[in-house]
């Protein structure tokens, strides 16, 4: 294994009121997973209800919202703290296609799908069953005992689509499905990441400006201070590089325009310490400045116009009957 220090996580500026996080979305149900389209600036929620996509009204400030996708089952994950989850992890397969990581179901059984997007949002969802492509479903066998689910992390190269699962833990295998002209192959076990950096449970994922696969490396919940990012050929599946980043529980990456890597930990552990991060790497060295904390964060994307959105689970207020979820702005300036 390749393997690389960490620098202690600085501490953040303590943002003031116009420069701290705003929500772009609020009553939302465990959001899981964010993307945003490059050509209309929708932004794809994934939810435990289904997916969303946000929109700008025409007339004033702010999102209008419709159901993308509805009609999940539902499912349970944790330990400790339960959350209902449904649909996990999203992105865009070209400009009109859908990516969803399926999460809704027992392991084995569930599913990558991918579905038609038109340009402006439905006026009624598309129910889940009905994808134009049905990935899967990986069931128990040599590669995974259990069979694979909880995918996570979605992301699409002009070769694949890859998620992260968390089904068999021995494993923790990153999932490929090869794309030829466009459409989605087989749905196969790809990299057993457990095996190549002894750190459970792969959940974030994106693709750097040279192409490879950056993995977040959850590891386990239990356990403080022991999230990996991993770098990995996307073509052979070959580590390439593994740093250590004293985070707890790397559950969301994303690069900015200007290539920074930015991360939010959950933190099981202790959920008060969720939080974003930047991460630098230097050499074999990899430092987490943290630029705010963020309760129960999952997932981010970087909007057209630079700015980052983040998914949060959130705490219920008392005798709210509203969800507590929410996608939150940070602005550039944070981020600084």
């Amino acid at each position: 294994m390749l393997s690389a220090t960490v620098l202690p996580a600085q501490d953040a500026k303590k943002p003031n009121a116009q420069m701290g996080p705003r929500p772009v979305a609020q009553n939302l149900d465990n959001p899981s997973g964010i993307a945003v389209h490059g050509e209309t600036g929708h932004i794809f929620v994934a939810e435990h209800r289904g997916v969303l996509r946000l929109f700008k009204q025409e007339e004033k400030k702010g999102y209008s919202r419709k159901m993308q996708v509805a009609r999940y089952p539902s499912d349970v994950y944790g330990k400790g703290p339960m959350y209902d989850i449904g649909p996990l992890g999203v992105a865009l397969l070209g400009t009109d296609h859908l990516v969803v990581g399926d999460g809704s179901r027992p392991d084995g059984e569930e599913l990558v799908r991918v579905y038609e997007i038109a340009v402006e949002a439905p006026e009624k969802p598309t129910p889940e069953k009905k994808a134009a492509f049905t990935l899967g479903p990986i069931t128990a066998g040599d590669a995974s005992a259990k069979g694979e689910g909880n995918y996570y992390g979605v992301a699409v190269t002009k070769d694949a689509i890859f998620a992260t699962a968390n089904g068999d833990d021995t494993k923790g295998w990153i999932v490929r499905a090869k794309l030829n002209n466009g459409k989605p192959g087989k749905l196969e076990p790809f990299i057993a990441t457990k095996e190549a950096v002894s750190v459970d449970a792969p959940c974030a994922i994106t693709v750097n400006a040279a192409g490879d696969l950056v993995v977040g490396q959850m590891g386990e919940i239990s356990v403080p201070g022991d999230s990996l990012v991993c770098v990995y050929d996307p073509s052979t599946g070959k580590l390439k590089k593994s740093y250590e980043t004293g985070l707890s529980d790397i559950v969301g990456l994303a690069y900015s325009p200007n290539g920074k890597l930015y991360a939010v930990d959950f933190s099981w552990i202790d959920t008060s310490k969720g939080a974003l991060y930047e991460l630098t790497m230097d050499g074999d060295k990899c430092s987490a400045r943290k630029i705010v904390d963020l309760d129960k964060p999952t997932s981010l994307a970087f909007d057209t116009n630079g700015t980052l959105l983040v998914t949060v689970f959130g705490t219920a207020e008392e005798g709210s009957d509203k969800k507590p979820g929410k996608v939150l702005r940070i602005g550039k300036g944070m981020l600084k």
